[in-house]
């Protein structure tokens, strides 16, 4: 049995998706972006924007600039995206039509901002389903936005629905809702992290998807010149929240994010360490440096080998192995 089979026997698994979302609108950064990731490979996702990312009054031709840009040979890890209209726009039904009609095998989730509830999310499930399911894509990874009063209050629920895959907390609408209830410094550090209806909000949702076994996405950071202000932002959203992504809207913003969610090599190594003793005392539990670890245990180390090789960590041998290892006839 392969570990995760071990360890997670009756359990859901924690889905595991590359840790930056990075947002590209105009054709120049998207193209930009596919080449980044080529360069780099798939440790990190794209997001095509259209709904900040079209021209007024040119939704169409952005939709199906969209839609050819994911068909392209350059997408070649299939990790590309798509954000479109909110469902109450006009633009909505064009976009799906556009992008999931015309790419459904080759897009890698459709994000949908500004849902007011579980209701509207459903909604728009069963309209995507209608373009994705004729290609064979009857189950589309579903990315919901978490920034209105009625999503947020709705995000257990949404998150438990099986085809979204992710929630988003976008924080810049959220604080808008509220009319200046919450002043705009929550907008940024170290509002973002202090203000307790943006921290309730932001718990809410990490809470949602972990529950769910879903991944919880973290909003941006508007500093784009400061790639310390980036690092610092995604390491406390993950370190203090409980985020396990978060989105981009630079390219300088990449790598920090990427690195302030890829486990430390002592954590690596540690992990490897007990995982190979354990897989020895055949799952039982072991005592190492004074400390008991038993199953609980083993999925939390599990988890972090899971996420260093998602992020392109050069994982030592033993961890390597453990990452590549395939059967264990003596688990039971």
């Amino acid at each position: 049995m392969h570990p995760s089979e071990v360890l997670f026997q009756g359990k859901r698994q924690p889905l595991l998706l590359p840790a930056c979302d990075h947002y590209a609108g105009s054709e120049k950064l998207m193209r930009k972006s596919m080449a980044l990731q080529q360069e780099l490979g798939p440790l990190f996702d794209i997001t095509f924007d259209c709904e900040d990312g079209a021209a007024a009054g040119f939704e169409k031709e952005h939709a199906q600039l969209v839609a050819a840009l994911i068909n392209d040979e350059g997408n070649r890890f299939n990790r590309i995206g798509a954000r479109v209209h909110d469902p109450r726009s006009t633009h909505f039904a064009a976009d799906v039509a556009a992008i999931v009609g015309a790419c459904a095998n080759k897009l890698a989730y459709l994000v949908i901002p500004k849902v007011e509830s579980l209701s509207d999310v459903t909604r728009v499930i069963e309209f995507v389903n209608r373009y994705a399911a004729p290609a064979g894509r009857a189950s589309l990874p579903i990315h919901v936005l978490i920034e209105t009063h009625g999503a947020l209050r709705d995000a257990w629920d949404i998150a438990a629905l099986p085809q979204v895959e992710c929630l988003s907390f976008g924080i810049m609408d959220f604080v808008s809702a509220h009319y200046g209830a919450i002043p705009g410094s929550a907008m940024r550090t170290p509002g973002q992290f202090t203000h307790p209806l943006v921290v309730r909000a932001k718990l809410e949702v990490v809470a949602a998807c972990h529950a769910h076994g879903k991944v919880p996405s973290h909003n941006v950071t508007t500093e784009i010149k400061d790639s310390a202000v980036v690092a610092n932002d995604a390491t406390r959203a993950a370190g203090e929240f409980g985020f396990t992504r978060m989105w981009s809207i630079h390219p300088d913003q990449i790598k920090p994010i990427i690195k302030a969610f890829t486990p430390r090599l002592s954590e690596v190594n540690e992990a490897a360490n007990i995982l190979t003793e354990a897989i020895n005392a055949n799952w039982g539990p072991i005592s190492q440096h004074g400390r008991l670890h038993d199953r609980a245990s083993y999925r939390y180390f599990w988890t972090v080998l899971q996420r260093a090789k998602l992020a392109g960590l050069a994982l030592p041998d033993n961890a390597a192995a453990l990452v590549n290892y395939a059967t264990q006839p003596e688990a039971t």
